[in-house]
């Protein structure tokens, strides 16, 4: 099972850390050892000074597939949900700064929380989605704003890398990202449905 992720595939988040619109979907990918499921806690490393949460949409394949043409793409997905991309903000930081890869600061153990999953034909078209910290809302979202839509994303991740049943695909994450500390409370919510209710520790 791979986890793929995407970045930068919401303009404001774009602009809020930084870094300029991509022309072409940016890739990175997580080991399944950065998996955490079924509420468990995230324990906050202790290596790097600021860890963000980054809530996104998360797809399921359903095939297997490479080089999959964008008009068949959406065969290749049953269901979605949603996922917390938490990154070591300050390590990324300096990470980009020096052209390097970004897999310390991504990929580390249990950095990819991952929700339940909602059959895609339950689901509108455009889904929204967002995340309380502490029962406050701090960052929300629709599909409808990704700069690259998840069809345009598995074709394009089909070309380099086959797809096989059960991968996960984090499409990328909206405007309003923040850091956690000990004792946060996430919650997060795909139209309307909870589907992730964890503490940070």
């Amino acid at each position: 099972m791979k986890i793929i992720c995407v970045g930068l595939n919401y303009p404001r988040h774009a602009e809020e850390i930084s870094m300029s619109r991509p022309s072409e979907p940016v890739i990175f990918m997580k080991p399944d050892t950065a998996l955490l499921k079924d509420n468990n806690p995230f324990y906050v490393p202790d290596w790097a000074a600021q860890f963000d949460y980054e809530l996104e949409l998360v797809v399921r394949i359903c095939r297997l597939g490479r080089h999959i043409e964008q008009q068949f793409a959406n065969r290749y997905y049953d269901a979605i949900g949603l996922g917390i991309d938490f990154t070591a903000r300050d390590l990324q930081r300096s990470l980009v700064e020096n052209g390097r890869p970004w897999e310390v600061c991504k990929s580390f153990d249990y950095s990819a929380a991952v929700s339940k999953f909602i059959p895609r034909e339950e689901l509108p078209q455009d889904v929204s989605f967002y995340l309380d910290v502490n029962g406050q809302k701090r960052q929300e979202g629709r599909s409808a704003d990704m700069i690259f839509s998840v069809d345009e994303i598995i074709a394009y991740v089909s070309r380099f890398f086959s797809l096989r049943i059960g991968d996960l695909i984090f499409t990328g994450t909206p405007v309003g990202v923040g850091p956690v500390k000990e004792g946060d409370r996430l919650t997060a919510y795909l139209e309307g449905r909870k589907m992730m209710d964890f503490l940070v520790k």
